[in-house]
């Protein structure tokens, strides 16, 4: 049976390389490596020379280190080194290290220029230089000036292979020559209509021209530009440009307004894409560049640090419970409810704390929106910590027969419930006017704040209710 597989070409596994789940069949993979394993060529690029850059990239991860680089010598030219753009960064990084610096110039030669770009800014100084002289001078001038760019800019995201037409060209003449043209975009969805010095006067998309007739000019049907973006903004400024007006391709420009690349949905898929990773990972504590595939001790000692901070904080906690150790030695139902508070308190912080920052992330809280939020954070804070005041008031008044015990902790609920709307929405805030990052930082302020609030709210009103001190 899986001698079968292994002879038979791609197309013969259709979309049975994955399996329901979305996983690469385990079948499929093990063809591969036997391909790899017997150096058998052709029977490698009939299995694997077809597939989409992201089936490759998957590919690649599920073999192990030592195989990567044999599939790719073996592969030759029938590799699409943009699969290296679909993987994990820490494979990409030893897998480059192993390959040699002509094989890598080949592959990127014909990439995309942002592909291309995005594949050699891993590279050490000496190999980068090493491969860019192989290319030809025209590639390898414009990968030069967009790895000179900021690493998270426009520039460095952007395709410098732009179609820029004269506006007095007609219809006709502009689809003969993009007919005629090898040296077009892969993919584009629109022209641009540039004056003697390459500054955009128009953008032409394609679905317009190709509805008007042939003899007519392209002033006569071009749009305005209204949306572009310089060489130096952060990429994810022009994230939020491509969200709030659905664009599907943006022009980019040098500090002279010269056109010089154009950026397209799919490369800002990626940013948003890498964004959002980047907010759940910060919000959890984890820096933003951990990958899967890190050893056992970097990721523990990039972790450390945070913990470290989590511990303080968990300290300032119990030192408040320190200041009521004669109430608890009293009233032991004391330290069975108190967890029960900060626990309510730190999960209705984290709530509002995800939407705080998730909404400092978007921009959505410019002007009057961070007051209406607030507000609104606080009249459910109120809401909820009457609801549940209800309820674990009852509770506990069963539980240890003292009603007396369960407005204690109705107290501290509501206490505890509006002191979490206030900190978790307003420390992201603060953080964020202060310039700190309030994914990564708002976690353990907000906790703190709430078992501390927590603790100090049922103790302290317990203390005074029942004579405890």
């Amino acid at each position: 049976m899986i001698d079968s597989i292994v002879a038979a070409p791609v197309e013969l596994w259709g979309e049975e390389i994955r399996l329901e789940d979305g996983s690469l069949d385990a079948r499929f993979v093990t063809a591969i490596r036997d391909a790899v394993e017997a150096g058998n060529r052709e029977r490698l690029v009939a299995l694997a020379g077809d597939l989409h850059e992201a089936d490759l990239g998957d590919l690649i991860e599920a073999l192990e280190p030592d195989e990567r680089p044999r599939l790719v010598a073996l592969m030759g030219r029938d590799f699409d080194f943009a699969a290296l753009t679909e993987i994990d960064d820490i494979v990409r990084e030893e897998l480059l290290d192993e390959l040699p610096n002509t094989q890598i110039a080949e592959g990127v030669r014909d990439l995309d220029s942002d592909d291309a770009v995005y594949i050699l800014e891993d590279l050490a100084e000496e190999d980068q230089e090493e491969v860019l002289a192989a290319l030809p001078t025209l590639d390898r001038a414009a990968l030069e000036r967009s790895l000179d760019y900021p690493e998270d800019s426009a520039g460095r995201r952007m395709q410098s292979d732009v179609i820029a037409i004269p506006p007095f060209w007609t219809v006709g003449q502009t689809i003969d020559f993009l007919r005629e043209s090898d040296d077009l975009p892969e993919e584009f969805y629109e022209l641009y209509a540039v004056d003697g010095e390459q500054r955009i006067l128009g953008r032409v998309p394609l679905n317009r021209m190709l509805r008007t007739k042939r003899p007519v000019k392209l002033e006569k049907i071009m749009l305005e530009a209204e949306h572009r973006v310089s060489v130096t903004d952060d990429q994810h400024d022009v994230a939020d440009l491509f969200k709030r007006y659905n664009l599907v391709a943006i022009p980019v420009t040098d500090a002279e307004e010269r056109l010089v690349g154009v950026l397209t949905f799919d490369d800002i898929v990626d940013v948003i894409d890498e964004e959002a990773d980047a907010e759940i990972r910060a919000l959890g504590g984890v820096r933003a560049d951990e990958e899967l595939a890190d050893s056992t001790l970097d990721t523990a000692r990039r972790r450390f640090s945070w913990l470290f901070v989590n511990l303080i904080t968990a300290i300032l906690a119990s030192a408040v419970i320190g200041l009521f150790q004669g109430a608890l030695q009293k009233m032991v139902a004391l330290a069975v409810l108190m967890p029960i508070v900060a626990s309510q308190g730190g999960n209705a912080a984290t709530q509002t704390m995800t939407v705080a920052v998730r909404a400092l992330a978007t921009r959505a809280l410019g002007g009057s929106g961070a007051r209406k939020f607030v507000a609104r954070e606080i009249r459910v804070g109120v809401l909820n910590g009457l609801a549940f005041a209800l309820v674990m008031g009852v509770v506990a008044a069963i539980w240890f027969r003292s009603p007396e015990l369960g407005a204690v902790m109705g107290i501290a609920i509501i206490v505890n419930l509006i002191a979490a709307a206030m900190a978790g929405v307003l420390i992201p805030l603060a953080l964020d006017k202060a310039g700190v990052d309030p994914a990564v930082s708002s976690g353990t302020f907000v906790t703190t704040v709430t078992d501390i609030v927590g603790f100090f709210a049922f103790l302290g009103v317990a203390t005074l209710w029942f004579g405890l001190g």
